[in-house]
C-alpha cells in the first residue's frame, strides 16, 4: 500500500490550521490554543521549560503564561501530510532581542472536531559561535 505525501487539499487544511495557531500563539489567544490541542491524555506538549502531559496541563500551562513578548518571525517551516489523516509541522523562529534559534515541532491529526496537534516540541539553541 502506497502513501500519498501531501495531497493539495490536505496539505492546504494543514497550513491553514498552522497559520492559525501562530497567530493564536503571538497574540495569546488561548481559547484557539486550547481548540488546536487534542482534547486527550495522550497529548504531550515539552516546551523550553516544561514537560507536559495530557491536554488538562498543557491547557493550564497556556491559561498561566505571560502573554507579553510573544511575537516572533518564523521561517523555514515545512508542513508534510501523510495520507489524510496525519501531518507533521516544523518551523524555526526568532524573537526580537534573543540571540537564540527557536525550533518547533508539532504532529497533527485529523480528528472528528478537526486538526488537532497531539504532540508538540520546543527547544532552543545557542547562537553559533563566531
Amino acid at each position: 500500500m502506497s502513501m500519498e505525501i501531501n495531497i493539495p487539499e490536505v496539505l492546504a487544511e494543514v497550513q491553514t490550521q498552522f497559520a492559525r495557531y501562530e497567530k493564536a500563539l503571538t497574540s495569546n489567544d488561548v481559547a484557539v490554543l486550547d481548540e488546536l490541542f487534542w482534547n486527550s491524555p495522550h497529548t504531550l506538549r515539552y516546551g523550553v521549560t516544561e514537560n507536559l502531559h495530557g491536554y488538562a496541563a498543557i491547557a493550564a500551562f497556556r491559561s498561566s503564561r505571560p502573554s507579553a513578548g510573544l511575537e516572533r518571525t518564523i521561517y523555514n517551516t515545512v508542513i508534510t501530510t501523510y495520507g489524510r489523516d496525519f501531518a507533521t509541522a516544523n518551523t524555526e523562529f526568532q524573537r526580537a532581542n534573543s540571540t537564540k534559534t527557536g525550533r518547533q515541532s508539532q504532529t497533527w491529526m485529523r480528528t472528528p472536531e478537526g486538526w488537532r496537534v497531539i504532540s508538540a516540541h520546543v527547544s532552543l539553541l545557542d547562537a553559533p559561535k563566531t
